[in-house]
C-alpha cells in the first residue's frame, strides 16, 4: 500500500523566517509555496532528493494547525506517505478499524488525501496521499 515519503511536514509560526533558516543553514530552495485558504494554512514544500520538507504556518488563530502550533509549538507536525489510490488505503484502513481524523479523502496540496489518528500510530499523525502527479 505504502509507495514512499512524500514529505515530512513541519508546523511553524512564521514561514518566511523558516524558509529562511532552511535555505541559509541547510541550503534547501524552495519548491512551491501555496497559500490553502480552505485549510487555512501557508505551506512551502522544499524538495530533499524523492521526498520533500513541508513547512506549515496557520493563516488564522482557529485553525486546527493553529490550535496544535498553540498546544505543542513549532516542530514535526506529520508524515505523508505515498499511496498509488486512496480509496483502496481508506478501505483497506477501515477493514482493519484504524481510527482516521478525516473519514473521506480531502483534496490536499499535492493531491487527495486522508489523515490517520496519532492514536494509532503510536503518537505520529499520518497522511496517507495519492499524488496529483504521481511521478
Amino acid at each position: 500500500m505504502i509507495q514512499r515519503i512524500h514529505h515530512i511536514a513541519i508546523v511553524v509560526s512564521d514561514l518566511d523566517a523558516a524558509i529562511d533558516s532552511y535555505q541559509n543553514q541547510l541550503g534547501f530552495e524552495v519548491g512551491k509555496r501555496l497559500l490553502i485558504p480552505e485549510q487555512e494554512v501557508e505551506i512551502a514544500f522544499l524538495p530533499a532528493g524523492e521526498s520533500m520538507i513541508e513547512l506549515i504556518q496557520p493563516t488564522t488563530e482557529t485553525s486546527g494547525v493553529a490550535k496544535y502550533l498553540a498546544k505543542r509549538g513549532e516542530g514535526l507536525h506529520h508524515i505523508c506517505l505515498t499511496v498509488a489510490d486512496i480509496e483502496a488505503s481508506l478501505e483497506a484502513l477501515a477493514a482493519k478499524d484504524v481510527q482516521l481524523i478525516t473519514p473521506s479523502p480531502i483534496q490536499a496540496a499535492e493531491g487527495r488525501g486522508l489523515f490517520i489518528h496519532p492514536q494509532a500510530t503510536h503518537g505520529v499523525l499520518i497522511e496517507l496521499l495519492e499524488p496529483d502527479d504521481p511521478s
